[in-house]
């Protein structure tokens, strides 16, 4: 007796993360195009996702991927936990909401460094700007009227205001736009919200879709392989209530699964460094080194202060507030807790910054995990340039394993320095100015001396969760797409996610993955890329 017919699609997207869901909603513009996509997560319909001052609620609960790194010589031998979202809107359901971009250098970097032609920063400000509906700023940088809320928040503590005015007064510029001309300076975040709620690419993209028939969306669904025919890409093979599953893509394929899930579905459907995969026992069907290597992060070091005279977030997360919240969008449950920021050099001679403060009027540290014992504020540096480099491998063939996940942090000397002049300069912000004030002695480390910051560093140097570059686009032999995002010597297959980035944008990455999104989506559909604007040529 025959089987069930294989469903059959123009496109199958895996992931609905913020490059998959942006994907997937795109194509489905075309009403003749059949689009599947597939999360391995459930629907994103908890009050936590929509609160943004509750995003590190949903670590390591059923949201979470829950995956670790191996144990980080720098750090002291601690596995570091990288906390990943499995649901509808991928991490862009549970991200801190920063709205950067990123600098000039980084994406010029892609094109000129990398031979990711297409990918200068005139190339992919446009998508930027399409996807943008921003509620104070305008052209030429920004954009009004697309699917994707950007926010001046509606609540911000008194110690943010306070801490940007101390770090101007220390000698960083004002900046009230990371994403115009010029990304260096001090100043307050935009957000991804919507009237004051979390506004993830579910709700940008995936929700307006999802009435239309072309595009089936299902949840709970774990691709666990790609079909190929000899080495074309024709479908992916995926488990659902417990029962496993095959379509069908008459075009293409794209994988959207991440940093992480992206390489380690590629390796397990054979393809991926040869060696390694005969090694777990993966039959090879196209040896492809690059695949898994070049991971890397923004790694991020806080220093933490007591104070006085004022309130943090934490004492403010209770009932009125969230009946307030919940009422009218505003109060204190607005926060996206890494409310102000800057970016600078750390040393002379950078042509663009390196390290990025994250200012939290709260004590933020273990990935807020754990409670601050006293009131407190927090201010993090945090490397946006990093050198160190390392690799996801697979750990069994059984895909519901998680891979070995080893970034090297801080192996480069490099990075330990350029973080460590990051604390120093919290520390020169802290010292005068109307945030000095606040300030009630040391949280954590204990003190400035040499030993106890180089012992917090070790302790307490965590993910900002930003990995990217483990399906590199490029034109060099380490490469895994090429600069129209195909996967190199697999036909009918792309990535359109943050792996493909060679090398990690200055700032967070979840409108850069959105960029992604929205240009893969032009690449797949064979249209003309938007017209670039004119921007000063000196802009940085």
């Amino acid at each position: 007796m025959a089987g069930p017919a294989t469903e059959e699609f123009d496109y199958v997207v895996v992931g609905s993360g913020s490059a998959g869901g942006v994907v997937a909603a795109r194509l489905s513009e075309d009403p003749g195009t059949r689009v599947l996509l597939l999360e391995a997560g459930p629907v994103d319909d908890a009050d936590e996702i929509k609160i943004p001052a509750a995003f590190s609620s949903l670590f390591k609960t059923r949201w979470d991927w829950k995956y670790e790194t191996t144990p980080q010589k720098q750090l002291a031998g601690r596995r570091a936990y990288w906390p990943r979202m499995k649901a509808l809107g991928g991490c862009s359901s549970m991200n801190a909401m920063i709205y950067i971009r990123g600098n000039r250098a980084d994406y010029d970097g892609w094109r000129d460094a990398h031979g990711a032609t297409g990918w200068g920063y005139e190339d992919v400000l446009p998508y930027f700007v399409r996807s943008e509906d921003n509620d104070r700023l305008g052209g030429p940088y920004h954009g009004r009227g697309g699917a994707l809320h950007v926010e001046d928040r509606r609540f911000t503590h008194e110690l943010s205001h306070a801490w940007v005015e101390s770090a101007v007064a220390a000698g960083l510029k004002p900046n009230d736009d990371f994403n115009g001309a010029e990304q260096e300076g001090a100043g307050l975040y935009q957000v991804t919200h919507h009237r004051g709620r979390r506004w993830s690419v579910a709700d940008a993209f995936i929700r307006p879709a999802t009435g239309r028939p072309n595009l089936t969306v299902r949840t709970g669904a774990l691709v666990t392989r790609v079909l190929l025919e000899g080495t074309r890409a024709v479908g992916v093979e995926y488990l659902q209530d417990d029962a496993t599953h095959a379509v069908h893509a008459s075009a293409e394929v794209v994988l959207s699964g991440g940093t992480l899930n992206t390489p380690q579905l590629l390796m397990l459907s054979g393809i991926g460094p040869a060696a390694h995969l005969r090694d777990v026992g993966v039959d090879v069907v196209v040896d492809l080194p690059g695949v898994g290597e070049n991971l890397h992060d923004h790694p991020v070091t806080g220093v933490l202060w007591n104070t006085r005279g004022t309130s943090d977030l934490t004492e403010l997360a209770g009932l009125t507030n969230l009946l307030r919240w919940k009422a009218t969008g505003t109060g204190p449950l607005v926060s996206n807790v890494a409310e102000a920021g800057a970016f600078f050099a750390s040393r002379d001679g950078l042509a663009a910054p390196d390290v990025q403060f994250h200012m939290a009027p709260a004590g933020f540290w273990d990935n807020g995990l754990r409670e601050a014992l006293s009131r407190g504020v927090t201010v993090a540096s945090t490397l946006v340039d990093p050198k160190s480099r390392g690799h996801v491998r697979l750990r069994s063939t059984d895909p519901r394993w998680h891979p070995e996940i080893d970034p090297r942090y801080l192996e480069d000397q490099t990075d330990h320095d350029a973080i460590v002049a990051g604390m120093e300069r919290a520390y020169d912000i802290a010292r005068s100015g109307p945030f000095a004030r606040f300030l009630d002695g040391p949280q954590m480390p204990a003190s400035e001396s040499t030993a106890d910051v180089e012992e917090h560093v070790r302790q307490t140097t965590q993910t900002l969760y930003h990995p990217v570059g483990t399906c590199a686009m490029g034109s060099g032999e380490q490469s895994v797409v090429d600069p129209e995002l195909r996967v190199r010597g697999v036909e009918g297959l792309r990535v359109a996610d943050a792996s493909v980035m060679p090398v990690v944008p200055r700032g967070n990455t979840n409108a850069p993955t959105i960029m992604i999104g929205e240009k893969a989506a032009d690449l797949l559909r064979g249209r003309a890329a938007p017209r670039p604007r004119s921007t000063p040529k000196d802009a940085r």
